[in-house]
């Protein structure tokens, strides 16, 4: 399996068409697994969120791209809510790869999880960030972001915090399988497509 690379100086734009190719990568086309409770789901994407945003065909339909009457697709759902609605444009031309980390995070397990993971991991590695973890990324995390950077090192921090995101992912996987035993079946696969996933060549 590929791992996800976004240079350091890719436009926003690039790094947001690298970001869902990953994440259609991952997520595949249609399925419909009684043991998966988001229920019948194309390109990751479940009816429940679909209909959310006004799609109203059969999901083994869904659109990926959004073109002339097509207004409600893949590309529109991942970029608005997984990646601007949770406050992660800046880490776009910030540091590409952390924001293809913590968006893919939130396309698995909820944009509220993938901010706390990155509020947690930013004080972890930089302790005198002492930013809420309350899942709310704003001015003030993006702040403290920048900080640590010029503290330790735009490189080195990046590495530090994409470990610290997928130590974070990994232990909620566990955690959900112990939690819930039936979710089993799916932990080889959480682990092979969602745990360092991103190059770490994209902080260099």
């Amino acid at each position: 399996m590929g791992k996800v690379l976004i240079k350091r100086g890719t436009s926003a734009a690039g790094a947001i068409a690298i970001i869902l190719g990953g994440i259609y990568a991952a997520e595949g086309g249609y399925v419909n697994n009684k043991a998966d409770r988001g229920g019948p789901t194309n390109l990751g994407v479940t009816e429940k969120v679909a209909r959310e945003h006004g799609y109203l065909g059969d999901m083994r339909d869904f659109p990926k791209h959004c073109y002339d009457k097509i207004t409600v697709c893949g590309d529109k759902i991942y970029v608005g809510t997984y990646i601007d609605k949770p406050g992660f444009r800046p880490l776009l031309t910030m540091d590409p790869g952390v924001a293809a980390e913590v968006s893919d995070t939130g396309v698995n397990m909820g944009p509220g999880i993938a901010s706390k993971f990155l509020q947690a991991s930013i004080n972890k590695v930089c302790p005198a960030a002492k930013i809420a973890v309350d899942g709310k990324v704003g001015g003030r995390t993006i702040n403290a972001y920048e900080n640590c950077q010029s503290a330790i090192g735009k490189q080195r921090f990046c590495v530090q915090i994409l470990d610290a995101l997928d130590d974070q992912q990994k232990r909620r996987y566990e955690w959900i399988v112990d939690r819930n035993p039936s979710q089993r079946i799916f932990l080889k696969g959480w682990i092979a497509w969602r745990v360092g996933n991103v190059d770490r060549a994209s902080c260099a």
